[in-house]
Parts: structure tokens; C-alpha cells; sequence
């Protein structure tokens, strides 16, 4: 049986919910999820009306355990096939991690692979504490690629990335947390509710701060590894939100003592 909605968004007010929807294979990732994702969240990106955005796997037990293996002999079988390929997978992640509002990933039970990868590129990873985490791409004979393992050294630094692809292991979530994978383990039970706490805090926040705080953050790792100076056009927009009515509206809840009502201008 195929299912012709393998990622679609849900809308609650201010949050859109990115499901990858293959339950009965635990959400694996095969080329047409690639390709859905890269435009979905670059829509998302231009909404204004979106303050943060949760990825998810259908179901509660995995955001993905990786890659389709079944697709390798059609999609994948051969470096030319793979690099076309490759180039969905590049698009999608560049997207969500390119897009301006907060991305957090929701992970319960497997998130291995490719979900993983997927996972490196959001801004934060709540996880229950029964999922399971890995990349054990050498047990195929696979490596992971330039692009797909920037999210990864990011969040782990080199050596401990190493130690995740040289192994290949799957490891619980105590673990993925001390290495540095994840921002958040709660209970199984709690995982929900943890989740809508972090997203009402953050769609609480001023939108155009957060996006401005996004753009910072990635702008000074990228400085830092390049060795590139901030240009003053980039040192005075750390002061644009003074200019904003999202400022006056905080500063005036501030002295008024009450909750600011943030409109994102």
C-alpha cells in the first residue's frame, strides 16, 4: 500500500507541525520525502504568520530509522544515481536549517540514519528516553557525506562524530544527550507536554528576535570557521530592534507590569 501524503504540515495557530508520515516503516526516508521536505520548509520560511516549527514522525515510535534500503537498487544504485539523489537530501536539510524561525525536532523511538541527520540540522532536539540514536552507514558500506555530516560536527564536535561513524552504533538517549545531540530527555510519557511547553515559550517570544537570534548564531559559527570579520552592516543590525514595535510593545509590558502581545514588526 503507498501513501501519496509521506510529509505534510499541520497548522496550530502560530506553529506548523512537519510530519514525516511512513508509520508502517517507521517513517524510513525515501526520495519522494526528500523532495517534499526541501520546498515545504522553504514555504514555511516566507509565512509570516509561522514562529516555530516542530519536525515529527507519524506515529510513537520513530522519526525515521533512516534511509528506504529498498530504493538503493532503483535510486541509489550506482555514484551517479546517488549524487542526484544527494542533491534532494542537500536541499532539504539546507532548507530547514536555513529556515528563519525556530525548528525544534520531536524524537521518540528510533532516530537513526538520515532522521538523524535530519534532526542535526533543527535548532533544538527534545527526546523521549527510550529513543535510540546512530549513523551505522559503514555496516552498508555508505559514508555520510560532506553536507549531510556539517550538522553532526556541529553539535558533537569532530572526534566524537568520529567515534559515531567509525563505530556505528545505536545508542540510547542518556548517551545521545551527553555527547551533546540533544537539548532535552524526558519521560516517554511527558515528551508532549515538555514539547508544548518549549513552543509556547518560544511563540511567547518576539518573532523578529528569534529569527534575528537564528541568523546571528549561524552567522558567528560560519565567522569562525572562515575566519571572515562581521561586516558594519551586520554589527548595526544588532541594534535594528530598537527600531521595531515588537520593542516598544516588551518595553512598555515591561513598566506596565503585564504579558507583552508581540506582532512581529
Amino acid at each position: 500500500m503507498t501513501n501519496d501524503n509521506v510529509v505534510f504540515v499541520e497548522r496550530r495557530g502560530y506553529l506548523a507541525i512537519v510530519v514525516l508520515n511512513r508509520p508502517e516503516k517507521l517513517n524510513a526516508l525515501n526520495k519522494e520525502m526528500w523532495s517534499k521536505l526541501g520546498p515545504i520548509f522553504v514555504d514555511l520560511n516566507k509565512d509570516e504568520n509561522v514562529r516555530c516549527v516542530v519536525l515529527r514522525g507519524a506515529g510513537e515510535k520513530a522519526l525515521g530509522p533512516g534511509a528506504d534500503i529498498k530504493e538503493f537498487e532503483l535510486e541509489r544504485a550506482n555514484s551517479s544515481k546517488a549524487s542526484e539523489y544527494g542533491k534532494l537530501m542537500h536541499q532539504a536539510m539546507a532548507a530547514i536549517a536555513g529556515c528563519r524561525h525556530p525548528v525544534i525536532a520531536r524524537i521518540q523511538g528510533l532516530c537513526v540514519g538520515g532522521a538523524l541527520e535530519l534532526a542535526t540540522v533543527c535548532d533544538l532536539r527534545i527526546a523521549s528516553e527510550n529513543s535510540r540514536f546512530g549513523i551505522p552507514v559503514n555496516r552498508l558500506g555508505l559514508v555520510m557525506s560532506h553536507y549531510e555530516m556539517a550538522g553532526l560536527i556541529e553539535l558533537v564536535g569532530k572526534s566524537t562524530a568520529l567515534e559515531m561513524l567509525f563505530e556505528g552504533r545505536v545508542f540510547d538517549a542518556a548517551e545521545a544527550y551527553s555527547k551533546g545531540l540533544l537539548n532535552k530527555v524526558v519521560p516517554e510519557k511527558n515528551l508532549d507536554n515538555e514539547l508544548d511547553a518549549m513552543v509556547e515559550r518560544i511563540c511567547k517570544g518576539a518573532p523578529l528576535v528569534n529569527r534575528w537570534h537564528k541568523r546571528f548564531v549561524r552567522r558567528i559559527v560560519q565567522g569562525l570557521s572562515s575566519g571572515e570579520p562581521l561586516s558594519e552592516d551586520e554589527i548595526m543590525e544588532g541594534y535594528e530592534c530598537f527600531d521595531t514595535h515588537d520593542f516598544q510593545e516588551g518595553y512598555n509590558s515591561f513598566i506596565e507590569k503585564r504579558s507583552p502581545k508581540f506582532h512581529g514588526s
